[in-house]
Order: C-alpha cells, then structure tokens, then sequence
C-alpha cells in the first residue's frame, strides 16, 4: 500500500471513531436529561374545544371517596382523571390508562383500583418501587384522600 492510502485509511477510522464518542455522548446526556423531542412530547396540548356532549352520569360519591385523581408533580404535573370505579393502571408502557413519561417507571408500574368503595394502590413489581406518603408499596395499599402516590419522579394524589 502506498503512503496516501494510509494515511486516508487512518483519517477514515478516526473520524467514524470520533462519530461514535459523539453519539454515546449525545445518549448518555439524553439518558440524564431527557431529550428535547421526549420533553415536547409531553407537554400537556391544548386542544380545540369539540362541540358540547353530556357526560355520562357519574355514580354518586360519598362523602370521603375520592373523585379524580391529580398528577401533582413530574413530567404530567397537572394532568387529572375522573375516577369511576374503573382499574388504572399506570408506567411508561403503550397499553398502560395512565401513562407517566417518567424514565424512574416501568412499563406497567402501579395499579389503582376500586374495592367496595374504598381505593386502593399496589405495585405491579416495578424496578424502583411505588410508594405511599413514605412508605414502599409491598402489597395493595389503601389510599385516603390527599394521601400522595409517588411513582418516580412523579407525584400523584386522589382528590374529592
């Protein structure tokens, strides 16, 4: 081989060495700080008013069960969803009722469910844990209302 070649064969195999740090450094950062395109994603849309439909009857709430549920802090913040005695189940995956956008959650993390009119919550085997006020969820869990539901980096409560 003559010296030219070479030297273009060095100058090849740095530069695809020097694409390779760049994109593990561009993954590690949107590991740690999330991407700009996740973040979008996110963030809640205001969408256009539809024309007026009734609602459906809601079953009658008693006095201390709660009625929707509000993400308090986390990627959602702000996100509410009326509670009609129907199981809720929560994570990052694309089958889950409430989806989290929170890296900390598993694909299926937590569930929410109904029991004689009483709420309750119970983690779903999650990597990091699911925790009520400060303790970890090991088994269902009854939940007051006001009582906070952590899931990650993400807050939950269930509110009148």
């Amino acid at each position: 081989m003559n010296q030219l070649t070479l030297t273009l064969m060095k100058v090849a195999f740095l530069a695809v060495l020097w694409l390779f740090v760049i994109a593990a450094v561009g993954v590690i950062r949107a590991d740690l700080w999330g991407s700009k395109a996740a973040a979008k994603a996110l963030r809640p849309r205001k969408a256009a008013q539809p024309a007026k439909q009734p609602k459906p009857a809601a079953p009658r709430a008693r006095r201390a069960e709660p009625t929707k549920l509000v993400i308090t802090q986390g990627a959602r913040a702000g996100t509410t969803l009326d509670l009609f005695g129907t199981e809720i189940v929560m994570g990052r995956g694309n089958d889950v009722t409430l989806p989290l956008g929170d890296d900390y959650s598993s694909g299926r993390h937590a569930r929410l469910f109904s029991q004689n009119g009483q709420w309750f919550v119970e983690d779903l085997g999650s990597t990091n844990g699911t925790f009520l006020g400060r303790d970890k969820v090991s088994r269902p869990e009854p939940v007051s209302v006001g009582a906070q539901i952590r899931i990650g980096k993400t807050v939950i409560e269930l509110r009148k």
